[in-house]
């Protein structure tokens, strides 16, 4: 009988300590979140130079990653195939239905509202994301962080400041790279490839093509590098536990960096695209 009551005590236990570490690390999350952007001000103030290296570093990359052009070539490379899988998928929907010469509108549609948001997203938590959370991280477990600190040299702004910053702007030519990419391969596979007339796919694109949406495209990803970095620089900064911390903490950054990149399409579709009823395919 005993025994049969303690279990249901454990397990109210549990629950209980897992509430109040989620609710404790909402609250450090928030916390860091004004931290952050206090800091970055103060970062764009006295840390010009530490800022611009790291937007060196971020786009190009070091060591082995710079041989194949860094984040910014593997972020291309990405759309460059998300673009084609548009092109080859839509030319054959469309195509079952009569209206494969319509290829060019779901490219303009398609690539520039859901694919090359999302395959930007996912290529910065992936690359940028995932290192800047191990960097940190390592300087976390090696008490550099707390070095700095010594030094009277703030970390906050100094770490956390300057990434946000080289982030959001690294991101703007990593995005418009991602958006020639995927529009140039979309071309290309249904022009060469697949055989549709240069002219037809052309004045489809052209038509369909709304200059409105690549501005909030644009935004959409200077909102997603913003989450992003924020969400990375805060597990990296509050890494433990050794090298093995570490990598636990690169780990639950990516995974929810990566819901991040995901939630801000949904909300971003929903609030400009969510209200439209009709589509209009004329002229």
């Amino acid at each position: 009988m005993t025994i049969m009551q303690a279990a249901p005590v454990r397990r109210a236990r549990r629950a209980v300590r897992s509430l109040d570490e989620f609710v404790v690390g909402m609250g450090r999350l928030f916390r860091f979140l004004a931290a952050a952007s206090v800091s970055a001000v103060r970062a764009a103030r006295h840390y010009g130079a530490e800022m611009l290296r790291l937007v060196a570093d971020m786009s190009l990359g070091s060591g082995a990653l710079a041989l194949i052009g860094g984040t910014v070539m593997i972020t291309g490379f990405l759309t460059l195939f998300a673009g084609a899988t548009v092109a080859v998928q839509g030319y054959s929907t469309l195509g079952n239905i009569g209206v494969d010469a319509m290829t060019g509108f779901l490219s303009a549609y398609v690539n520039i509202r859901v694919v090359v948001p999302v395959t930007a997203g996912i290529g910065l938590a992936a690359t940028i994301g995932a290192s800047t959370t191990a960097e940190l991280g390592a300087m976390r477990i090696s008490e550099e962080i707390d070095a700095l600190e010594v030094m009277a040299i703030r970390a906050m702004p100094y770490l956390v400041g300057t990434r946000l910053l080289a982030g959001m702007i690294t991101i703007a030519p990593i995005y418009a790279v991602a958006l020639i990419f995927s529009f140039l391969s979309s071309r290309v596979v249904t022009v060469n490839v697949l055989g549709q007339s240069p002219g037809v796919y052309e004045h489809y694109f052209s038509t369909f093509l709304i200059p409105s949406d690549v501005l909030w495209s644009f935004l959409q990803a200077i909102v997603m590098a913003f989450l992003v970095m924020l969400i990375c620089t805060y597990y990296g900064y509050y890494a433990s536990g050794g090298p093995e911390g570490v990598g636990v903490a690169t780990g639950r950054a990516v995974r929810l960096s990566l819901i991040a990149v995901v939630t801000v399409t949904l909300v971003i579709a929903l609030v400009l695209y969510g209200s439209a009823r009709e589509l209009r395919l004329a002229g």
